[in-house]
């Protein structure tokens, strides 16, 4: 697995400046947010050069560009919303096969009308998930089209709001082109973490064949999803990571919702676990 980070972990004035600060700490790769670049996170346009100007810094400074956000409210109840974001997805689709980046982080969303992350009571509605699967049918046909594979987090406040609702997504759609982002830390309804041991086993017998992103954050409770930086929480990581391994996940790990000042504690937590899982100190198998 490789060690990275999402862009926005670290302030800075300019892309390369990003970049600088993820190769001192010594990450492999980044989900790069186009708000690094100065411009919005899913722009109406992209300036000329731009896309050729990030590839070469990333290239000097021996990062990969794993992913690119493309996030915006798949589930959102007005169509203007939805029609919207998928005309700037395929932009940030471009920018990312343009990159070689092979995946695009996505959002499923929720039905509330200001955060796409927050839980609302009419996810679970038929006409929530009509309109997310409706939205996802076109956001698929615009990474056919780009080359390029999108990547979704079941997350419990959104509409796919656990790893079974994403399995069912997944059968439904049966687009090579759709694929997993699995956080640990987003999985855990109120209650669930008396049970933890079990909710990743079961997450991973469900989806864990099609992760190709890997979130590294925590949960200090449950029934919403993780706001701690890796290894300050409750998640048990080395269940996490050995799944993962078991499973075959082999790619970026990013570190998300931790502070800059956390990279460095972070990063060598998150190495000590992946050696343990390397010398099978520490194990899981899948089902």
């Amino acid at each position: 697995m490789q060690i990275g980070c999402l862009s926005k972990v670290f302030s800075r004035p300019t892309l390369e400046a990003v970049l600088d600060a993820a190769a001192a700490h010594e990450l492999e790769c980044i989900q790069l947010n186009l708000e690094s670049a100065g411009l919005e996170p899913m722009p109406d346009t992209i300036p000329a050069g731009l896309v050729a100007r990030i590839g070469r810094a990333a290239a000097a400074r021996r990062i990969t560009i794993a992913s690119v956000q493309g996030t915006f409210n798949m589930s959102h109840p007005e169509p203007v919303e939805r029609r919207v974001g998928l005309v700037r997805l395929a932009l940030i689709a471009e920018v990312a096969k343009d990159l070689g980046a092979p995946y695009v982080a996505i959002c499923l969303g929720t039905r509330d009308r200001e955060n796409m992350w927050r839980y609302h009571p009419e996810n679970g509605s038929p006409e929530a998930w009509s309109d997310m699967v409706a939205c996802l049918g076109e956001a698929l046909e615009i990474a056919e089209l780009a080359g390029v594979t999108l990547a979704f987090e079941p997350e419990v406040t959104n509409v796919v709001d656990s790893a079974r609702q994403a399995r069912r997504l997944l059968d439904e759609m049966r687009s090579p082109r759709l694929k997993v982002t699995m956080d640990g830390a987003n999985l855990f309804h109120a209650g669930e973490l008396s049970r933890m041991a079990a909710v990743l086993d079961e997450s991973f017998a469900l989806v864990g064949r099609d992760i190709v992103l890997a979130h590294a954050k925590d949960l200090s409770e449950d029934g919403e999803a993780g706001h701690e930086a890796a290894g300050h929480g409750l998640l048990d990581y080395d269940r996490y990571l050995s799944l993962l391994g078991a499973y075959g996940f082999a790619g970026p790990l990013l570190l998300h919702g931790l502070a800059e000042s956390q990279v460095p504690g972070c990063v060598s937590f998150l190495r000590t676990k992946l050696a343990r899982v390397a010398t099978g100190s520490a194990s899981a198998t899948p089902s």
